[in-house]
């Protein structure tokens, strides 16, 4: 019999070339354990429902077990000539088991096969990614109970505009991840849909149990279907999406530490382990770890693009462009994986530099939007108390002085400048989510409890 899953209706051999060009096994060798389940899950189905015995279906979830084992120890040939993965797996069942392992494949397509592989794999990924963001998360709430007490300027416009605790920064890096996990979250509903059974594009007329296989691997419902099924990537786009978002926010974060690691601003201490030196300039201490989380998140929005680029005029059902969905799925959350590998260790192991903060809090006015307020508090319009503030801060940069340095006599209410400095700044913040130190507190503490 040909090698090939579809060679009976050819009398020729394929070309070279075109096994090279079609071929791809050098990347989706990679869903073996994903196709095996799978595989598995099919086998035991088709006994119950008669298809296969149920000595049969024993013999091939056996033959499954030897062929994942050759594979791990490396001990499989892969070719070419045999496609993919998926090949490689039915053709070493075929060789164990002859006649047996040819009935695997019966009332199932490669199209739906692929897409329940790619599923079983994304939801994998994203269970990993979940857990290493959460753990990004505990990064950042150690930090915020390390430098709790510490304040900070806030910016706008990489401006200065007011005092922060160093605690609500690194927490409001915990929200943004949170909202990055909950996408992965919702994104996992649409995955975790069973498209085994759709087989084609039409169906069977095989009394097949696709509920049985739903339940073997743990899919919550079962694709309606069959002719959406096979052409369906919306979760590999949901996913790199979410994807792109996580590297968006690590590549913020990246940028900002970036520029804090400067002389400029010096904030941080990052530790050597993180950073690297110049080939010719002996003093530097180059923050490249956070340079390529920001750079290689243009891989990832890349990634997306290709995908949207490959599914955007594709006519129902499956078609082979399909095939190229793995190599932009695969970039992305390789890509991603490891940028949060090592995040988590550089936050836990940068430090503030306080010293220098607080050395330089006076500067830039972090206090003038609480003069503001306190202005309004007695009576003040906003906009005639935002105009007074402003010619306030006119006048220290006139007098090279802070707020608080100017005569009594500059300000129409004496009374106001208790709350100037940027401390008396910090304790006037009451509202819900704000920097106040209560706030700040109840929201650490409420983020230790739920990711212990």
């Amino acid at each position: 019999m040909s090698q090939k899953t579809w060679g009976g209706r050819f009398t020729g051999a394929t070309d070279k070339q075109v096994e090279l060009f079609t071929e791809s096994i050098s990347f989706d060798r990679r869903l073996y354990r994903h196709d095996i389940v799978g595989s598995q899950a099919h086998a035991r189905m088709l006994a119950e429902v008669g298809l296969l015995t149920a000595p049969e279906a024993e013999q091939i979830v056996r033959a499954l077990d030897e062929i994942r084992d050759t594979i791990e120890a490396g001990q499989m040939e892969f070719s070419v000539s045999l496609e993919d993965i998926h090949t490689h797996i039915e053709r070493a069942l075929i060789a164990k088991l002859g006649d047996v392992g040819r009935k695997l494949h019966t009332a199932r397509s490669r199209n739906d096969q692929v897409v329940t592989d790619l599923k079983l794999w994304t939801r994998d990924a994203i269970d990993e990614l979940d857990s290493r963001l959460a753990d990004l998360q505990r990064a950042f709430v150690e930090s915020a109970e390390r430098e709790r007490g510490v304040i900070i300027p806030g910016y706008t416009h990489l401006q200065r505009a007011q005092p922060v605790l160093a605690a609500h920064y690194f927490l409001a890096y915990v929200e943004k991840f949170q909202r990055d996990r909950d996408r992965l979250a919702d994104a996992r509903k649409r995955v975790n849909v069973l498209p085994l059974g759709a087989a084609a594009l039409a169906g069977t007329s095989l009394p097949i149990d696709r509920e049985s296989v739903r339940a073997q691997l743990g899919f919550d419902s079962v694709a309606r279907n069959s002719l959406d099924v096979s052409s369906d990537r919306d979760f590999a786009l949901e996913f790199v999406f979410a994807l792109s978002l996580i590297a968006t926010h690590l590549s913020g974060w990246a940028e900002e530490w970036v520029i804090w690691s400067t002389t400029e601003f010096n904030f941080l201490d990052l530790p050597d382990g993180f950073c690297t030196g110049s080939s010719i300039m002996p003093h530097k201490k180059n923050p490249d770890v956070l340079e390529l989380t920001r750079g290689k998140t243009g891989r990832v929005i890349g990634a997306l693009q290709q995908l949207f680029v490959l599914v955007k005029g594709l006519p129902l059902a499956y078609n082979r462009d399909l095939q190229e969905d793995k190599t932009a799925l695969f970039e992305a959350f390789d890509t991603v994986q490891g940028c949060l590998a090592v995040a988590a260790p550089l936050v836990r192991q940068t430090k503030l530099r306080r010293d220098v903060i607080e050395s330089r809090l006076d500067a830039g006015f972090l206090d003038a939007t609480t003069l503001m307020e306190a202005l309004i508090a007695r009576g003040t319009p906003m906009r005639s108390a935002h105009e007074i503030v402003g010619n306030l801060v006119r006048e220290c940069e006139q007098r090279k002085c802070r707020l608080a340095d100017l005569p009594d006599s500059s300000y129409p209410d004496a009374g106001v400048k208790a709350a100037l400095g940027v401390g008396n700044a910090l304790a006037a913040f009451k509202s819900y989510g704000s920097t106040a130190p209560t706030e700040v507190d109840r929201q650490l503490r409420e983020w230790q409890t739920r990711l212990a």
